[in-house]
């Protein structure tokens, strides 16, 4: 990670998912090295969802919720640690849309449109996926999904909405 930093905080969203293991201590050991990283201030975290799998992969259901944070980290450098935090956890990416221990997407940065190899904000597919859409219209339903709508407007008219759950424990 390159230790440049922007001077004036970034606020930022990220979704997490987890359905291997404990899915609980899962997403908060995220959520805690994301927040012990010098650049990032975690400042809203959404209720945790019961969401089915997304793709073709039989599997049990997901814990996913989202964070929304402030930052310095370039878009690049927020990734990286993302991706650091998932390794450090015990992420393999062996199969696409598999199970998993632990994902970490960044879903918005600031009002940044960014199309590099491997990074796309805001988060390519957001506006249409139930499982995110829910979590963040609950702590930014404002927030910009890329298309002119807000995470509220797009929560609005997505298809599984119905069968985001959300988990009392």
């Amino acid at each position: 990670m390159s230790t440049a930093q922007r001077k004036t905080l970034v606020r930022a969203a990220l979704g997490l998912g987890s359905n291997v293991g404990d899915t609980l201590a899962n997403l908060e050991a995220a959520l805690a090295a994301l927040a012990a990283t010098p650049g990032i201030v975690v400042v809203a975290r959404s209720s945790d969802y019961r969401t089915p799998p997304w793709g073709p992969v039989p599997q049990d259901d997901y814990r996913n919720a989202c964070a929304v944070i402030e930052t310095r980290l370039s878009p690049r450098d927020l990734l990286d640690r993302c991706l650091e935090v998932e390794r450090s956890l015990g992420r393999v990416r062996d199969v696409r849309w598999g199970p998993r221990v632990i994902d970490i997407d960044v879903l918005i940065y600031g009002e940044e449109r960014i199309e590099e190899d491997g990074l796309t904000i805001p988060h390519p597919r957001m506006g249409e996926r139930a499982f995110v859409l829910v979590p963040l219209a609950e702590i930014w339903p404002d927030a910009p999904v890329g298309d002119g709508r807000t995470a509220r407007q797009a929560l609005a008219t997505c298809p599984g909405r119905d069968e985001i759950r959300p988990i009392r424990d």
